[in-house]
């Protein structure tokens, strides 16, 4: 019997709009997902237990793939490959395969991931060591240049080859698996708690059962929020691009340099276009996932990451001052959470950079702040600024008395950690050339 392979691993990477020619409703296609891969056979279906004890009983490693349930807007990429790709196949079959669309009742000590992305993948072994992770976007639509089948191919078999070496190799896995959570099941969080529980409702409305990916990150951050607290940086800006800081990696391998950025902070350090970067902190690295789990676990108030690199034939050591800060040098605006920080920090706004080109014309200054109202939002909490005045195409070019806010990751950042729920904040806005001062709320 033929998997559909793409379709299994990598549907949600590439988000588009549904065929018009599709008439099924979302609870038809979960149903009918499910009877597909139980009848394959071939990955183990939203059963993790079984997973690990299948593991257990055959000493092979576990391949885990988080994907959300089938939705209207994740149906595409498989488009554009074939139906059984024959380098990753002969790799999944030395796999327990375990395929989980939802995150009720998952182990949140264990299953640590950025929740903003589409999918992640874990490789494990049976006793619940990580070897690796797969899985990272950067933009709300592409994925192209974050992560590839070449990409996955290789971690797979970077953690074929930590399975076979485990005992020696197993203390450097260590690292890879994070501190144990006040709260250890999505389900258990406020915000979530009496609304879902840990399993998918197949009985009645199994689509309104599921607990998505970014609900996990969401209520997190809605806590913080609604306590009168400041959203910490590190909930805020989870799991950092290395592009932030100057790095741009190679989707089609584990972990090799393709460019350095002048005069960032990974040039500052050392590394060079053509590096292989074979561990961080002491960690093997499979993906650039991995990269990201590193870089996660580093302060906000700053560190330094040490790096193992092949460069030739030399193997160097070196080491990543991230200062005070680092974090926000990451872009948070294509996240999905960001909607719901647009909620908090900017009314329900939707912002973009002003063109160079348009710079010094209609009072829009030559430098600082000046970002553009691309959308405002129309209901409930998120319509708060169509309802102070706010119009689409407005620029903004001062908040709160400051000019620094130079992108919307800025404003929204601005607006979750010096600000708080049911403030509002003077914006200075240019509208046709004339300059406004405008109040916009701040909500919980």
């Amino acid at each position: 019997m033929r998997i559909t392979l793409p379709l299994l691993l990598l549907t949600l990477l590439v988000c588009s709009p549904l065929h018009a020619q599709q008439k099924k409703t979302r609870d038809q296609k979960v149903r009918e997902d499910r009877e597909k891969v139980t009848t394959a056979g071939f990955w183990i279906y939203n059963d993790l237990e079984t997973g690990f004890r299948t593991a257990r009983e055959t000493g092979k490693p576990l391949l885990v793939v988080l994907r959300c349930i089938p939705c209207e807007e994740c149906v595409k990429l498989d488009d554009d490959l074939v139906d059984q790709d024959p380098v990753l196949r002969p790799l999944l079959d030395q796999f327990v395969c375990v395929r989980v669309v939802s995150t009720n009742g998952l182990d949140l000590s264990l299953f640590q991931f950025d929740t903003d992305q589409s999918f992640a993948v874990f490789m494990l072994n049976a006793d619940r060591t990580i070897y690796g992770r797969f899985g990272t976007r950067s933009h709300r639509t592409e994925w192209i240049g974050d992560v590839s089948l070449q990409g996955l191919a290789v971690a797979l078999r970077g953690a074929l080859q930590l399975h076979r070496r485990f005992p020696q190799v197993r203390q450097s896995l260590a690292g890879k698996t994070g501190p144990t959570p006040q709260i250890m099941r999505p389900e258990l969080l406020p915000g979530l708690r009496d609304k879902y529980t840990d399993q998918l409702n197949y009985g009645g409305d199994v689509v309104k059962s599921c607990i998505h990916c970014h609900q996990i990150g969401d209520a997190i951050r809605d806590d913080y929020r609604s306590a009168g607290q400041a959203i910490p940086e590190e909930v805020l800006n989870p799991y950092p691009h290395p592009r932030a800081l100057g790095l741009l990696l190679n989707p089609d391998e584990a972990a090799a340099v393709r460019e350095v950025q002048p005069g960032s902070l990974a040039e500052t350090a050392g590394f060079r276009a053509g590096d292989q970067i074979l561990q961080l902190e002491g960690q093997p690295l499979l993906s650039l996932a991995d990269v990201q789990w590193v870089l996660h676990r580093v302060p906000a108030s700053g560190g330094v990451v040490t790096a193992e690199v092949q460069r030739g034939q030399q193997q160097l050591q070196i080491s990543l001052a991230l200062p005070d800060g680092w974090r926000r040098l990451d872009n948070i605006a294509w996240r999905a959470s960001a909607w719901g920080l647009r909620r908090m920090a900017a009314g329900g706004l939707q912002l973009e950079p002003v063109g160079a080109d348009e710079r010094g014309h209609d009072g829009i200054p030559t430098e600082g702040m000046a970002l553009r109202v691309k959308h405002v939002g129309q209901f409930g909490p998120h319509a708060a600024a169509k309802n102070a005045g706010f119009q689409q195409g407005d620029v903004l070019i001062a908040i709160d008395g400051r000019t620094n806010l130079l992108t919307e990751s800025d404003v929204l950042r601005y607006g979750v950690t010096e600000r708080r729920a049911g403030e509002n904040v003077p914006v200075q806005v240019l509208r046709g050339g004339q300059s406004r001062t405008l109040q916009l709320p701040l909500q919980p």
